[in-house]
């Protein structure tokens, strides 16, 4: 698929919006920025609700294809993921298909498969089509997120990579995040490499830089074109010895999703 070059980036306030707003422009790509807050530093950014269909249509009327990262990203009352993340993402789809926009990239997320088992020892890598086991509401939109993606392309022949994202900071902050971390210059790769690909259909991914703790297959990714460039490992004798090692005995530690199973982080909005 040749380059878009007008993408509308939803989520453009968050934390993974904002490193992407930083990043992205270097692949050739001139952004539309979409929030529910303001953008800092951006006074054209779009101020709108998933909700508010109509500025969702005015939104993507004109873009190549769409980065939607928007929504909640942590736990939340069922309600509020359901008006946010599942209502808003199916919202945003329709105004894709109305304006024809070919492709969507997804943020998905590890949480939707989150209380799969970790890999220890010679275990092998979790695939992609590993059975779907959501580890809370939040994790169960973004199962809802594939699914819809899914649909959309069987049945409005609506391209979409769905990105199961680990963590994307700076450095990773956790032991458990040296498994799943994602560079915030890999996720840019990635994302291009997802807007790009040729024939996606409807794409899973798993979203993480190439670490030595890996625990997920990333051959999904790599058929897209993305070849990460980082690995966590530098990271990791710091935080094992200020954290410890993973206990397999701990419940925070036994499954993919990590304490999002036990005690989720929950949105402070």
């Amino acid at each position: 698929m040749p380059a878009p070059r007008t993408v509308l980036l939803t989520g453009a306030a968050g934390g993974l919006g904002t490193l992407m707003r930083g990043l992205l422009p270097e692949y050739g790509y001139e952004l539309r920025l979409l929030d529910l807050l303001p953008v800092e530093g951006e006074p054209d950014a779009i101020t709108a609700d998933l909700s508010d269909r109509a500025a969702l249509r005015e939104a993507v009327r004109g873009v190549d294809a769409i980065i939607h990262l928007a929504g909640i990203s942590l736990e939340a009352s069922f309600d509020k993921i359901l008006k946010a993340n599942i209502e808003g993402t199916y919202n945003l789809y329709e105004a894709a298909r109305e304006e024809g926009v070919r492709r969507i990239v997804f943020a998905s997320s590890n949480h939707a498969v989150g209380f799969t088992p970790r890999p220890q020892g010679q275990d092998p890598l979790i695939p992609v089509d590993t059975p779907r086991r959501p580890d809370t509401f939040y994790g169960l939109s973004k199962s809802f997120g594939e699914d819809l993606a899914q649909f959309y392309w069987d049945k409005h022949g609506l391209e979409t990579v769905s990105v199961r994202i680990g963590s994307c900071f700076a450095e990773p902050t956790s032991v458990r995040m040296l498994s799943v971390w994602m560079s915030p210059e890999d996720g840019a790769r990635l994302f291009h490499a997802a807007l790009t690909a040729e024939d996606v259909r409807h794409t899973v991914v798993y979203g993480s830089s190439a670490n030595t703790r890996l625990w997920w297959d990333l051959s999904t990714a790599r058929a897209l074109g993305y070849e990460p460039r980082d690995d966590s490992e530098p990271y990791a004798e710091k935080l094992i010895a200020e954290q410890g090692e993973l206990d397999p005995d701990n419940p925070d530690h036994a499954h993919l999703g990590g304490h999002f199973t036990t005690r989720p982080p929950i949105w402070p909005h």
